[in-house]
């Protein structure tokens, strides 16, 4: 694993690539500075050369002085570099795709084409002196060794780091591990991965390129991107810090309100069972998982809920236990004893069936005293 670990998030990019989603200028603003201020230490701003209502909005954000390093995203051209130049920035990112289906199809080029632009891009941002990453699209379904041929170009030709790209998301981890320490092995350079959703694996394949020796990974808020998106920025900071404990100073405990900030401007709602940031995930139904939790949370929950502002939550439900049942009415100020809690546990899981969800306090309560009537009128 390398020491330090760089997250460059670019929600404000390929998040924003999202079918459907616009930020407003404002929104843009607001969301970079939510990042900074969570520790976030780049933040891809956005595509320069996409006209003046981008380029008002890169501006607006460098002007906020942020910590953050601010990135502009580029066509390997020049047309596209001096629109970055000309917003102020000096730190960008330029593509070139790798893959022969892409460069065939879409570009109608050849491999060399590819070596020869990617030269003279390189030459012009290191002319105006701009820290540059290169950005290798469809990398993960390149030939491999032209694509070793791509990175020793750039290391050669002065690009400050390289950006794997796995841009189908078609990739699994132990091919992304392998592939990323091949690289480590025969070029040193910096090396970014920047992973899609596809299958499911965006953030389980960044993690592998991490643990591969990559150090920078591209995130975004709530795993917005292209198609199914990309790594989730929540999911990637708190895997690093609880699965592989390191640190990034970032304050985790603004991910809830950068994540339901982004949630309202893209307008694209939260899931219920969404890794860390969801409704659901610290919401325990099951009368084992509800056992534990009160005896000791640790037993069903990887991290304490309110080391990001939250905590858990008991429901019942049909998988409720006894033990849920006494806890509830112990919250409220009344012992129950197992014969009645037992009693209203099955009231509950009938009930329950019907309705399809769990119940309100309410519900439950009017169970408790429909039991409590039974048993005077048997007395």
């Amino acid at each position: 694993m390398p020491s330090k670990i760089i997250i460059n998030d670019t929600t404000l990019r390929d998040g924003e690539q999202t079918a459907g989603v616009a930020f407003t200028t404002d929104e843009k603003v607001k969301i970079a500075i939510l990042l900074d201020h969570m520790g976030i230490q780049e933040i891809e701003a956005g595509i320069p050369a996409m006209g003046d209502i981008e380029k008002k909005a890169i501006k607006k954000i460098l002007n906020k002085n942020l910590k953050a390093r601010i990135i502009g995203w580029n066509r390997a051209v020049y047309k596209d570099i001096d629109e970055s130049i000309n917003c102020g920035l000096n730190s960008i990112s330029i593509s070139l795709p790798v893959s022969d289906i892409h460069i065939r199809y879409k570009l109608n080029k050849t491999r060399k084409w590819i070596i020869e632009q990617i030269k003279k891009a390189i030459g012009y941002a290191k002319k105006h002196k701009l820290y540059l990453i290169v950005s290798a699209e469809d990398a993960s379904r390149a030939d491999f060794d032209f694509l070793l041929e791509y990175i020793k170009t750039i290391k050669k030709e002065g690009a400050d780091r390289f950006k794997f790209c796995d841009t189908m998301g078609i990739l699994e981890p132990f091919r992304m591990f392998d592939m990323i320490r091949h690289i480590c092995q025969a070029v040193e350079i910096d090396i970014e991965v920047h992973t899609h959703n596809d299958f499911g694996l965006a953030t389980a394949n960044a993690l592998a390129g991490i643990s591969a020796g990559a150090n920078f990974v591209d995130t975004t808020v709530n795993g917005l991107g292209e198609r199914a998106g990309n790594a989730a920025l929540e999911e990637i900071v708190m895997a690093l810090k609880y699965i592989y404990e390191i640190g990034l100073k970032i304050d985790v405990k603004r991910l809830p309100e950068i994540s339901r900030f982004v949630s309202k401007a893209s307008g694209r709602e939260i899931p219920q069972g969404k890794p860390i940031i969801g409704k659901n995930c610290f919401l325990h139904e099951s009368g084992i998982h509800q056992d534990g939790i009160i005896k000791k949370p640790l037993t069903y929950e990887s991290f304490e809920p309110s080391v990001i502002g939250k905590r858990n939550q008991l429901v019942i439900g049909k998988h409720s236990g006894k033990a849920a049942i006494r806890d509830f009415f112990e919250k409220k100020g009344t012992m129950v004893n197992d014969d009645i809690a037992g009693k209203i546990l099955r009231k509950v899981r009938y009930s329950s069936t019907v309705l399809k969800r769990c119940l309100s306090d309410s519900e439950i309560y009017s169970l408790y005293k429909g039991v409590l009537d039974r048993n005077a009128n048997r007395v």
